[in-house]
């Protein structure tokens, strides 16, 4: 019997990770696609906006943290709070020119808070991956340690 569940476990995992490794080349496939789309109009008009500068940005680090978490298999946080503060910014500079009332006014103002925030995200979580380490990076190191390496 306890052959069967290992079995089935191992077929299971087989299936997870074949799901995995297709979805995140189709999300790549995706993010490249779209990137490709997005360049090809602004070669069609003959030349680009900072806002389509910023959005080939935020596809550059969406393709980083796929390549990351493809051969990581962790998820890298602070990409995606790159990507946050990318397209914050980007919505920043489209919206400044539209600045009339004071709704507006208040919406620059916490677009501007919420980057401020996500920058200091960005510090602290450096300075303790810097200070602490990962609890990943722990485990890699009991197992060296177990098997006589250093």
């Amino acid at each position: 019997m306890d052959d069967k569940i290992r079995l089935i476990q191992k077929i299971g995992n087989d299936l997870m990770s074949l799901f995995h490794n297709l979805a995140l080349f189709g999300i790549g496939a995706t993010i490249v696609w779209s990137a490709v789309h997005e360049y090809l109009e602004m070669v069609a008009t003959g030349h680009a906006t900072l806002e389509d500068i910023l959005l080939l940005f935020i596809y550059l680090e969406l393709g980083a943290m796929v390549g990351i978490y493809f051969k990581t298999h962790r998820l890298p946080v602070q990409y995606i709070i790159y990507i946050a503060i990318t397209a914050l910014s980007r919505h920043l500079v489209i919206d400044v020119q539209m600045v009339t009332d004071n709704f507006h006014i208040y919406l620059l103002l916490s677009i501007t808070a919420a980057i401020v925030l996500l920058c200091l995200a960005i510090f602290i979580l450096s300075y303790t991956s810097k200070k602490f380490g990962n609890p990943e990076d722990d485990s890699r190191h009991l197992e060296k340690d177990s098997l006589g390496e250093r």
